[in-house]
C-alpha cells in the first residue's frame, strides 16, 4: 500500500459539484493499493499514519499525531500512485490492485482509522473527484508498506 498523506487545515472532495466529504484540521491520505497487497500492509500503514507526529506542539516542534490533537482524515482512492512511468509517456498501471480487490481493501482501511476514534470523511471509490485542499506547512509525505516490510 502507498500513501500520500498531507497535513491539512482543511479539505473537501466533491463529485458532479457535490460536496460528498470534508474535514477540518488533519490529513489528507491519497491511498493506492497494490495488487498483491495483505492485511500486514493495510494494518501497518493505518497504525503509521494516525500516530504520525506531524502536527505541531507548544514549542513549534512536530511532535503531535493525529490522534493527539483530535484531527481529522479525508481518504481518497487513488489507483495512479501506482502508475509507472518508466517507459514511454503513458503509465502502466500492472501493480495496482484490480477494482474488485480494492475496494474491499479501501474500505478496510477506512474501518482500521475508524477505529481510532478519528473522524473520517471519505471520496466515492472509482467516481471522478475534485479535491480541494489547504496544506499546512506545507507537510507532504509518501509512505509505502512494500519500503517497509
Amino acid at each position: 500500500m502507498r500513501a500520500v498523506i498531507q497535513r491539512v487545515s482543511r479539505a473537501n472532495v466533491r463529485i458532479d459539484n457535490k460536496t460528498t466529504g470534508e474535514i477540518g484540521r488533519g490529513l489528507v491520505v491519497l491511498l493506492g493499493i497494490k495488487a498483491d497487497d495483505t492485511a500486514k500492509d493495510l494494518h501497518w500503514l493505518a497504525d503509521k499514519t494516525v500516530h504520525l507526529r506531524i502536527f505541531e506542539d507548544d514549542q513549534g516542534k512536530m511532535n503531535k499525531s493525529l490522534e493527539d490533537i483530535g484531527g481529522e482524515m479525508l481518504i481518497v482512492s487513488q489507483f495512479t500512485l501506482y502508475g509507472d512511468c518508466r517507459k514511454g509517456r503513458r503509465p502502466g498501471y500492472a501493480k495496482a490492485a484490480r477494482p474488485e480487490r480494492a475496494e474491499p481493501m479501501y474500505l478496510k482501511f477506512i474501518e482500521e482509522i475508524r477505529k481510532h476514534r478519528i473522524k473520517v470523511a471519505t471520496g466515492t471509490f472509482r467516481a471522478a473527484m475534485k479535491v480541494e485542499l489547504i496544506n499546512d506547512g506545507p507537510v507532504t509525505l509518501l509512505l509505502d508498506s512494500e519500503k517497509h516490510f
